[in-house]
């Protein structure tokens, strides 16, 4: 047992001695060194793979990101009746789907309704509390009821008068889901 007792002091003795070290600007053994060195280039780093050591590259010309469908019209009375002619609704078919209409709604409640109001009759929150001094437009008007789904979506996605585009905000077939809740829920419906 003596011997045993010798031996730990003596492993711990040179463990203790081996772990000291006196020159502070090592600092020591790394065991993950993938956490502590990273391999990707540091903030205003050369990099040897490009000419001249940059980095910051701009995409290449003529591609589109993942997910993005490019819009080509413009803000424009033209491009808004063309946009009306051409655009389909692609929830046209499943218009009166619960679900569909359900995330219209909320759709509409997060990016529509502090301005149109909750029953699209352009009286929301921004323009009666007097902090927007013009009136935003009635979603229930004729004139708007009549324009077919496609100036609708064209309107959210450039926008239109002094409505701003919502198309850098809201995604593609979140845009046309808002076009079916306001055209199943809040437009009258010609029968009433």
């Amino acid at each position: 047992m003596r011997i045993l007792n010798k031996l730990c002091f003596l492993i711990l003795l040179a463990f203790m001695l081996v772990s000291c070290d006196k020159d502070r600007n090592k600092p020591g053994y790394s065991y993950f060194p993938d956490m502590e060195q990273s391999r990707s280039y540091e903030t205003y780093s050369e990099n040897p793979l490009f000419k001249e050591g940059s980095k910051d590259l701009m995409p290449v010309e003529n591609t589109i990101p993942r997910g993005v469908i490019p819009y080509h019209f413009e803000k424009t009375e033209e491009n808004r009746k063309l946009a009306g002619g051409e655009l389909l609704n692609p929830f046209a078919n499943n218009s009166k789907d619960k679900e569909l209409i359900s995330e219209g709604k909320r759709l509409y409640n997060i990016y529509c309704w502090h301005c149109h109001g909750d029953r699209g009759d352009g009286k929301g929150f921004l323009y009666t509390s007097g902090k927007y001094p013009y009136p935003p437009a009635s979603l229930i008007s004729e004139k708007v009821v009549n324009n077919p789904d496609g100036e609708i979506f064209h309107v959210i996605s450039i926008g239109y008068g002094v409505m701003g585009a919502h198309q850098g905000q809201i995604v593609q077939n979140d845009r046309w889901k808002i076009v079916n809740y306001i055209r199943e829920e809040l437009m009258p419906r010609e029968s009433e």
